[in-house]
């Protein structure tokens, strides 16, 4: 799978974060991550696809797509469509 065909957009505190990242990490799915709290900006983006709330996580896919919350399953759903 290609390196980081995701970013998820998080913050440290946040349970549904830490939970994804773990299943991430058992499934082999690289990603970047990017704490919203420390980067204003990415703030911006996780409110611009959340009709103006700060909801993590929120990935947002090489395409542009986005999703809030998924399950792995969604991920892995969503990464296999991109592949082709």
């Amino acid at each position: 799978m290609a390196a980081q065909t995701f970013t998820m957009y998080s913050t440290p505190w946040c349970g549904y974060c830490q939970r994804l990242k773990g299943q991430l990490g058992r499934e082999g799915i690289t990603f970047e991550e990017v704490d919203i709290e420390q980067h204003p900006d990415a703030a911006k983006i996780v409110e611009q696809v959340n009709n103006g709330n700060q909801t993590v996580p929120t990935l947002v896919y090489a395409d542009g797509s986005a999703q809030t919350n998924p399950s792995v399953i969604q991920i892995k759903e969503k990464l296999a469509a991109l592949a082709g």
